[in-house]
């Protein structure tokens, strides 16, 4: 049973964006004197800026947008790229969640959840299976200036989220293709350095969340796992070990798990997107704005918190009756678990 946290220190965390810097003129110039082709750069398989190909005519200085670890160099040529994988026992194994950056859990239809995996400073060869974009999708996507690989979506979805000018890439796009050894619709993988490669960069102009320094992050409470309730059909369950958090019921490849340094724990208002899906269940809607409470997990211990969020395209911010709250930084699982209807419990 988890007992409340003590009064935190009161600090103060930058939450805008740290690593963004103008390519100086000289590297302005030797881009415009570079050969006549169209295509981008080939972005080479590494965790530092330095060693993608750019194409954003900006450099990265400071940190990483999504994970706030250092980074320095040229930024990639490719913009943050934001996967909807499905997360279903008919998914096993899903590919290439170990080089994201940040992944979100969102709920769906029949109580099910799904994935929305973040990449951009390492790009898989390839990742799925991929799956259709929801309207909550809006609220995850439009503060990372990202676009959106999906299978496809509902008619008022792909409305939506196209009135919400998300750029999408769906099935026929390039890098789309289906592995015959796998059941359908569970077969659509995307080779995503492929689409990388045709996708004109932009960096995010904020962090995604509000990074700090470990050594700022509050004592809390012990906490060696917990299980995130979504609905009567689903818990996603973490636990604490070898200083990074596992997912007991992760339905990716082996070795190719994503280890968070941190899972954030966010309650949310969940609604109806107003249509069924085939089945008849009606598709759920998260409505990623406005205020809640959360839970920070990382070390082993948890500190509780509020969250707001001013509108879908802003970034979160953090705050505890001390002041703003920041959250180490590293890789980060996002769980936006329903404020009614669903539950977390802490293992302590």
């Amino acid at each position: 049973m988890a007992v409340p946290v003590t009064p935190l220190t009161a600090r103060r965390s930058c939450h805008r964006r740290r690593a963004l810097v103008a390519l100086s003129l000289a590297g302005a110039l030797a881009l415009a004197g570079c050969s006549g082709s169209s295509g981008s750069p080939k972005a080479k398989t590494s965790e530092g800026p330095s060693a993608q190909a750019t194409a954003t005519g900006q450099t990265l200085s400071g940190s990483w947008p999504l994970t706030g670890l250092p980074a320095s160099g040229a930024a990639p040529s490719h913009p943050v790229m934001i996967v909807k994988i499905d997360n279903t026992a008919s998914s096993s194994p899903q590919i290439g969640l170990s080089k994201a950056d940040l992944i979100t859990e969102e709920l769906v239809e029949g109580g099910s959840t799904r994935l929305a995996c973040f990449f951009y400073s390492r790009i898989p060869k390839v990742v799925g299976p991929v799956r259709s974009m929801r309207a909550t999708d809006i609220g995850i996507v439009q503060p990372a200036d990202a676009v959106l690989v999906a299978s496809g979506g509902a008619p008022p979805t792909v409305k939506r989220v196209a009135a919400a000018h998300i750029k999408t890439f769906t099935e026929g796009a390039r890098g789309f293709y289906r592995d015959n050894s796998r059941t359908a619709p569970y077969n659509l993988f995307m080779s995503l350095k492929k689409l990388a490669r045709t996708v004109k960069g932009t960096v995010p102009q904020d962090d995604y969340l509000p990074f700090g320094s470990a050594s700022d992050f509050p004592k809390g409470q012990p906490a060696k796992g917990l299980s995130a309730v979504f609905s009567g059909g689903h818990t996603t369950s973490w636990r604490y070990e070898g200083k990074t958090y596992k997912n007991l019921n992760s339905n990716a490849a082996a070795g190719d798990q994503f280890r968070p340094d941190t899972v954030l724990v966010l309650r949310v208002r969940v609604g109806d997107a107003g249509y069924k899906d085939p089945a008849g269940n009606p598709v759920p809607e998260t409505h990623f704005t406005g205020t809640g409470q959360a839970m920070v997990f990382h070390g082993g211990r948890m500190v509780r918190a509020t969250w707001h969020k001013a509108g879908y395209n802003k970034v979160v911010t953090l705050s505890t009756s001390a002041g703003e709250l920041s959250i180490p930084a590293g890789h980060t699982w996002v769980e936006l678990v329903p404020a009614g209807g669903g539950n977390v419990s802490v293992t302590t």
